[in-house]
């Protein structure tokens, strides 16, 4: 594996939601380099997900909690007394925000609000990566990518909670963070993000998945809307390479972030179905339209410029690469290989592929 991300080894890193789709992939990651990471999350749900089948209760210390429990937060990070922070707990399905507002918003607003005040509180913290989503920008369904200086908003409560979230993590930099000398903040968004073990309802890899498995047509309600697909790997080298920016020169890379893939990779979610299907190497599709089903936007696509220019990241694997690599990862898993073993292999073939 490529030793350019060096820095992290025996560095103390604290993620919250390591139990999570996103937060599993960056905690093996960081495993793998020699972090000392310690988990801060709902235990997982069921046996199936990818932090059961990563083992990950074997490499961290996981910390079961929830990110609205600020008392319990507070003693982890006085425990732990962390360098870097990566901030993943959230709600992070638009559908059910609507079926339940309150929840979302206690947990990507008030929860986000608990750990900005345990790094306020913590002398030792020097990197805080704080993860919100593409869907904070206010979408005006034009077919312009969205720049980090846009506007902030959201219809649905999912998209509301996250322009809060990112609302109160400007006040906390302008009021707290900018004054201290050794703290870089940055506040990171990503397009629709696509990788093995991703088990999540309402979410198209895994619908598709559980359809092909069952022998099932996969029904797809919203065929045409377009989105900036990604593999999980390129957003969260992103977040590695800014949290070691912070540490070494906080001030010239604390701010807003976008990680998404290029413009010209963007797909319709019938597309991704079709190509997870000729991987998977059969399945069939049935556009099944809901009656009554809550909005959902068409088109959303991220500027990338300013990461690009300023911490020389690109997305390495396109939108074909991407899926391609998330339908061998269910496929493989599907026919008995360990998961593990593929995560792994994944990781160092994308890192041994950068050249940044």
């Amino acid at each position: 594996m490529s030793t350019s991300l060096s820095f992290f080894k025996n560095r103390r890193v604290l993620i919250t939601g390591d139990t999570g789709f996103k937060g599993s992939w960056l905690s093996l990651w960081l495993d793998l380099l020699g972090a000392k990471i310690t988990g801060y999350a709902l235990p997982p749900k069921n046996r199936g997900d990818l932090f059961n089948r990563l083992q990950l209760h074997r490499r961290i210390q996981h910390v079961n909690g929830d990110i609205r429990d600020r008392t319990h937060l507070h003693k982890v990070f006085t425990h732990f007394r962390p360098e870097i922070v990566f901030h993943l707990a959230a709600q992070s399905l638009v559908r059910l925000s609507y079926a339940d507002p309150t929840y979302t918003v206690e947990t990507n607003v008030g929860g986000s609000a608990n750990l900005l005040e345990c790094v306020r509180q913590s002398p030792s913290v020097r990197a805080l990566v704080y993860i919100t989503s593409d869907k904070c920008y206010l979408n005006k369904e034009w077919p312009w990518a969205y720049r980090e200086n846009d506007e902030l908003g959201g219809r649905d409560p999912y998209s509301a909670s996250k322009a809060a979230a990112e609302l109160l993590f400007a006040s906390y930099r302008s009021s707290f963070f900018d004054a201290r000398k050794t703290l870089g903040a940055a506040s990171v968004r990503a397009g629709n993000v696509i990788g093995g073990g991703d088990w999540a309802a309402d979410r198209i890899v895994p619908d598709c998945i559980r359809a092909l498995q069952k022998r099932r047509p996969i029904h797809l309600r919203n065929p045409s809307a377009i989105r900036p697909w990604q593999h999980v790997l390129d957003p969260l080298y992103g977040y590695l390479r800014i949290a070691e920016r912070l540490y070494s020169k906080p001030h010239d890379f604390s701010g807003s972030w976008n990680f998404g893939p290029s413009i010209h990779s963007a797909r319709t979610v019938q597309d991704v179905a079709s190509k997870i299907i000729a991987c998977w190497g059969t399945g069939t599709i049935r556009h099944v339209p809901q009656k009554k089903a809550p909005h959902e936007s068409q088109t959303l696509l991220l500027n990338c410029d300013k990461a690009q220019r300023q911490l020389g990241w690109t997305p390495l694997w396109d939108v074909d690469r991407s899926i391609t690599e998330t339908a061998d990862w269910y496929r493989e898993v599907n026919a008995g290989s360990p998961a593990v073993e593929i995560t792994e292999r994944q990781i160092a073939t994308y890192m041994d592929s950068r050249d940044d």
